[in-house]
């Protein structure tokens, strides 16, 4: 496993700067300590708190961005929805996310062949149109956003030891 270290310098100050910037630290320090590209073999360098809190950051950030279509023309569905996610989402205490996770699963087992083909940026924006079935996922999703950031800040902070090294 490698050794994931923030300052707590820099911890503190993310603290103060709110539950996002919390977040981000570690997602942020993890990153770093892989080099910055999450792959097969960076993937077993780290635990399953780590992968979790970069799975949530990436779906995060896709689904914010451009919804669960994006996410899954982007390529991130395997990564999101053929690993236990879902199931470490519900360990952490987010029932709520983790059901949405595995509703869009249904979706994207039915759907994610076509969502993930090639395609101009005009066909990419018709997929909005193509696939409705997403809309309430996406909506639910950035209803609840901030409560389970702060959820995960929380869970976060109640087992920093699992996610990294503060040095002081």
């Amino acid at each position: 496993m490698k050794t994931v270290t923030v300052k707590d310098q820099v911890l503190r100050q993310a603290a103060g700067e709110g539950m996002d910037a919390f977040v981000a630290c570690f997602v942020t320090a993890i990153k770093e300590s892989i080099g910055g590209e999450l792959t097969a073999d960076t993937l077993g360098q780290l635990n399953a708190d780590q992968i979790t809190l970069l799975a949530w950051q990436t779906l995060h950030d896709e689904v914010m961005d451009g919804g669960f279509v994006q996410l899954i023309h982007n390529g991130y569905g395997p990564f999101i929805f053929k690993n236990p996610f879902a199931k470490a989402l519900k360990l952490w205490g987010l029932r709520p996310l983790s059901k949405l996770v595995y509703d869009a699963h249904t979706l994207y087992v039915k759907y994610g062949q076509q969502l993930e083909r090639d395609c101009t940026d005009d066909e990419f924006m018709a997929l909005f149109e193509q696939y409705p079935e997403f809309d309430d996922l996406d909506d639910t999703f950035v209803e609840e956003e901030e409560a389970w950031t702060e959820q995960i800040a929380r869970y976060i902070d109640e087992h920093i030891d699992r996610f990294a090294v503060i040095d002081n």
